[in-house]
């Protein structure tokens, strides 16, 4: 006679096999995520010993059947341990992803504004200005120009490059300090309008 779940429903028969197979899948995830990670990042995980080690021998394997197979073999070990000992790790790798997110998305913004400002230099100079007033004004429509002639002449992207990084410096400078207005700058722009 076959039994099924249903015969005794006070017995605990355990995951079925489709969860196992989820969760083992699951855990190989995570162990192709450690093997991505540099081994600096790896460095600071807390992660048990046989897994480092395993780790270590997988990154020595070239082929990629037998890399396949160290892979899997990996996961096996990973699976000995609770689940408990990786959930800080899925969290560190969780906060990664979200931070390599803002930086990329962040990244974008500032192209994008580059971008502008060698289409319509007039209008994104004016947003640029709102955004950073601490903008060397001189220099970015210089670098500006410089770019154009750069674009046009076929010529290396050297001043495309430096708008950029002066865009880049000008956000990581807004994110940790506050702006704060020169008061030579505020007394500059009064006597200019006399």
């Amino acid at each position: 006679m076959n039994r099924t779940y249903t015969d005794n429903p006070d017995h605990d028969y355990g995951p079925t096999r489709t969860q196992q197979r989820k969760d083992a899948l699951a855990v190989l995830a995570l162990a192709n995520q450690l093997m991505e990670l540099p081994p600096s990042k790896l460095a600071k995980l807390e992660l048990p010993e046989d897994v480092q080690r395993e780790i270590a021998n997988t990154r020595r394997i070239t082929s990629h059947g037998a890399r396949k197979r160290q892979m899997a073999f990996l996961a096996k070990v990973m699976r000995r341990h609770e689940n408990s000992v990786f959930d800080g790790i899925r969290a560190a790798l969780g906060e990664n992803r979200d931070l390599q997110r803002q930086e990329t998305a962040a990244m974008h913004r500032l192209e994008a504004t580059r971008d502008r400002l060698l289409a319509d230099p007039d209008n994104a100079m004016s947003d640029v200005i709102a955004q950073f007033p601490n903008v060397d004004r001189q220099h970015l429509r210089s670098l500006v120009r410089q770019a154009k002639i750069e674009k046009d002449g076929n010529k290396p992207p050297r001043a495309y490059r430096e708008i950029y990084q002066l865009l880049k410096e000008l956000a990581k400078g807004s994110t940790t300090d506050d702006v704060e207005i020169d008061e030579g700058d505020v007394e500059s722009s009064e006597a200019s309008e006399d």
